[in-house]
């Protein structure tokens, strides 16, 4: 079992979720982040602490479609261990539907991302 990040967390991004794991398995994309399922051990700390609610148990009929997503950039994205600050419009992104096809990147976030724009 594990949890996954939903469609919500695009252009929001808050990381409080990060903070609380005790296991480090979120990986941070250019607007979003993902956890790696292989990692993650349901303990369902994070779930709570996401002011987007984008953070589902995978027992959820809503994850499934997520599963793929977030095991797939949790291999090539970057690993997150500290919270950062959210984009500054995150709030006015907070609950708009249908985000993975108007705002997804593939882009990785962090340090990465910060290299190939520097």
């Amino acid at each position: 079992m594990t949890y996954v990040v939903a469609d919500n967390c695009i252009k929001c991004k808050y990381m409080d979720c990060v903070e609380v794991c005790p296991v480090d398995c979120f990986y941070e994309g250019e607007n979003t982040l993902v956890i790696h399922p292989d990692e993650c051990i349901d303990c369902g700390v994070c779930e709570p602490e996401c002011p987007a609610e984008a953070i589902l148990p995978d027992t959820d009929p809503e994850a499934e479609k997520w599963l793929e997503m977030n095991t797939k950039y949790a291999e090539i994205w970057p690993n997150i261990t500290e919270q950062g600050q959210p984009p500054a419009d995150a709030d006015e992104f907070n609950g708009i539907p249908g985000k993975y096809e108007k705002f997804f990147s593939p882009n990785p976030g962090g340090q990465e991302a910060e290299k190939k724009a520097g």
